[in-house]
């Protein structure tokens, strides 16, 4: 099982849409306040369907909390476009963090420097950002791929 971090998420559907994501490829949801929406908000809902009553998913006030769950901080994985290694040069293993900060900044300097994993999704200079669901997908997809040829 694969463990997905969202740090302060700001954007109800992106969640909704992560967490729906997360039950088909049967990963963890790990959400991290403070959230730019209530989680009981209809559009986190909405966004993933009928599925929600289905996902596994924790919560936690801070970074720090979510630190203490951590059995082994070398299998984690932060995306950012600051960072200089693809998330397609990685070998992902079963039980890794893979953790995506909010939608308007990233992650902070701050919870970038509680770890050494720093992943970029390869993208066209003509784009600033991919959409964090997307950016999701992305990195999760190719860690299941990874997993599934084991």
């Amino acid at each position: 099982m694969l463990n997905i971090v969202l740090v302060e998420p700001e954007i109800p559907n992106n969640t909704g849409n992560i967490g729906r994501l997360c039950v088909g490829t049967e990963s963890r949801l790990h959400l991290i306040h403070p959230f730019g929406f209530q989680i009981t908000d209809k559009n986190v809902k909405r966004s993933g369907l009928d599925y929600w009553v289905h996902l596994d998913w924790k919560e936690y006030q801070n970074v720090e909390e979510w630190m203490t769950v951590i059995p082994d901080k070398s299998r984690v994985f932060l995306l950012s476009s600051h960072a200089t290694t693809s998330y397609l040069d990685t070998q992902f293993q079963d039980g890794d963090w893979l953790v995506f900060g909010k939608e308007s900044v990233g992650l902070s300097a701050e919870v970038l420097s509680k770890f050494e994993n720093h992943l970029k999704i390869p993208i066209s200079p003509l784009v600033r950002s991919y959409n964090l669901a997307n950016s999701c997908a992305f990195v999760i997809g190719e860690a299941k791929r990874q997993l599934l040829l084991k």
